[in-house]
């Protein structure tokens, strides 16, 4: 649903004024980026061109050059708009517009929110939902068909798990979906109570009824507006359908496009069906590019569908579940890359990120150049593959929350002796791979000063647990920094236009309430966006009840 938050921001994003058409100087700013060596680089000025782009940045001291239009922002932090480099776009609007499990606490609590939202929305013959972790739940029990019958038995319900690979649905929704308690789930999947996990799910999405048209054109207003108010600038939209790349075009040819979006499309079918044989240009001012593809490997560690070398040790008999055999994997991944696309692969466990290393070695004997190879996650490492990432020029895509969370989860999966590799940030960029960072959203929340202060912490924002869950694997400051915005940007074949404030660039971004560099790590997670600029053009600012504390 609609927060107060982004309902007044949409307001003052449709009163802001147009772009400017004349040089602006945002001058006495608290300004800092990392520069192309890693170190934090400070300026308090920035002239921006008529075309959107930054001019000159000026540093204390400089004097300061002629401008149409001068604005003081009276030291206030400025920092290069955030880039996300592993997000779902389209997903996060859609939970705020579908019914969201987030946090639910328990399976009383689910059912609960369930009823009360079937009773609010009695016109929906199919009742849709997101967001439940059994995780979270005193008892760590998957919900079954029946926990969902007790709410709502005359409606069909599917309800995804908050990361995307697992998905309950009612008895009614089973009848719909032609599935009974003799079918047979497919390679790399799972049916159990009506509990559908990984390629289980893949095999009736069809039969779940998807958003239509003008729900997705709400879902991505919805979703830009989160983005924006939390310092997001730029995303990588990890899993683009052909519905998703068509409603984005929408919204760029109406002229509402604000954020960046570098999309990698949802498998080689949907690639091909999108961009033809070569990647698209970029689109509205460098705001849309098909980039790439997205594979993937395995499944999520929540639902046991991550691929590991060893089994569970909280479950032995399973070791999880493999989404693609090794030939398949190479021939997608080598059809992608013979047109010049990137490349990208979800993998989260050992077994998983194994292949996938093994896969891009052997590609790169055929595709030299400057390919960026790209794992997903990589969130569980043998420490004997790590060496390995550098030498084909892999990057890792990371998403520092998702440690904070589930830590507990993967010492119960995995046990201590496997935790070498286990979001291993500091031992992965002193290989010398370089780390881009993201959220995974709507998983995780696109606020990205929480990953932030994990990065640097690896604490949650309460502090917990004190002193760092490994903390050896903690990176500086400048480095969670440039995962953020350099390295992000860098990811996407995006470092000629975004991630710094380098003369040339877009001039994207933000001004924050606190000076970042010199504050605790919860303090940094606690940051607050003041204004998004994108391009030049202030696209959205919080309002005075927002920063009060009411905003998200």
């Amino acid at each position: 649903m609609r927060t107060p938050l982004l309902a007044a921001a949409a307001l003052l994003f449709a009163a802001l004024p147009a772009p400017l058409c004349a040089d602006t100087l945002i001058d006495n700013a608290n300004g800092m980026q990392v520069d192309a060596q890693g170190q934090l680089q400070r300026f308090n000025g920035l002239l921006i061109g008529s075309d959107g782009r930054v001019t000159r940045m000026l540093r204390r001291g400089e004097a300061r050059p002629r401008a149409d239009y001068r604005i003081d922002v009276r030291g206030q932090t400025l920092l290069p708009g955030l880039i996300d480099s592993h997000g779902h776009v389209m997903n996060l609007g859609l939970v705020a517009i579908q019914l969201d499990l987030t946090g639910t606490r328990s399976i009383a609590e689910l059912q609960q929110r369930l009823t009360a939202y079937a009773a609010a929305n009695g016109s929906s013959r199919w009742i849709i939902g997101r967001g439940w972790n059994q995780e979270l739940f005193s008892d760590r029990r998957m919900p079954t068909s029946a926990d969902l019958d007790a709410a709502v038995p005359d409606r069909p319900v599917w309800l995804g798990r908050v990361d995307g690979h697992a998905a309950v649905g009612n008895s009614a929704a089973l009848r719909e979906i032609g599935v009974t308690s003799t079918t047979k789930a497919p390679r790399g999947g799972t049916i159990d109570k009506g509990l559908f996990v990984d390629a289980a799910m893949y095999m009736v999405a069809d039969k779940i009824p998807g958003p239509v048209p003008a729900q997705r054109d709400r879902a991505l207003v919805e979703a830009q507006q989160m983005m924006l108010a939390n310092g997001l600038t730029a995303v990588a939209d990890m899993g683009t359908e052909i519905a998703d790349w068509n409603a984005l075009r929408r919204m760029g040819d109406s002229g509402r496009l604000q954020v960046r979006i570098m999309s990698y499309a949802l498998g080689i079918e949907t690639l091909l069906s999108i961009a033809g044989p070569k990647p698209t240009p970029w689109l509205y001012d460098g705001k849309l590019r098909m980039a790439g593809v997205k594979l993937y490997a395995d499944g999520a560690l929540g639902s046991r569908g991550a691929w590991l070398k060893a089994p569970y040790s909280d479950m032995p008999s399973t070791r999880g579940l493999s989404q693609i055999d090794d030939a398949r994997l190479k021939n997608f991944a080598s059809r992608a890359a013979m047109d010049g696309f990137q490349v990208a692969v979800h993998a989260i466990g050992d077994a998983a990120n194994d292949q996938v290393i093994g896969a891009y070695e052997e590609l790169a004997l055929t595709y030299r150049g400057d390919r960026r190879w790209r794992i997903e996650h990589a969130q569980l490492l043998d420490v004997n593959d790590i060496p390995r990432l550098a030498k084909v020029g892999i990057i890792a895509s990371m998403q520092p929350t998702h440690q904070t969370s589930d830590r507990t989860m993967a010492e119960a999966r995995l046990g201590p002796a496997r935790l070498g590799g286990a979001y291993a940030w500091q031992t992965i960029a002193r290989s010398g791979v370089i780390l881009a960072f993201g959220s995974d959203f709507p998983v995780e929340s696109p606020n990205p000063f929480p990953g932030l202060s994990a990065a640097v912490s690896r604490q949650d924002p309460d502090g917990q647990p004190p002193g760092g869950w490994r903390p050896e694997e903690r990176v500086s400051f400048e480095a969670a920094l440039a995962g953020f915005t350099r390295n992000a940007a860098y990811a996407g074949f995006a470092e000629d236009r975004i991630g710094s404030l380098d003369p040339g660039k877009y001039a994207d971004f933000i001004l924050v309430d606190r000076d970042i560099s010199q504050i605790p790590p919860g303090d940094l997670a606690r940051t607050r966006v003041l204004e998004t600029w994108v391009g030049g053009r202030k696209v959205w600012a919080r309002t005075a009840s927002a920063a009060a504390g009411r905003g998200r």
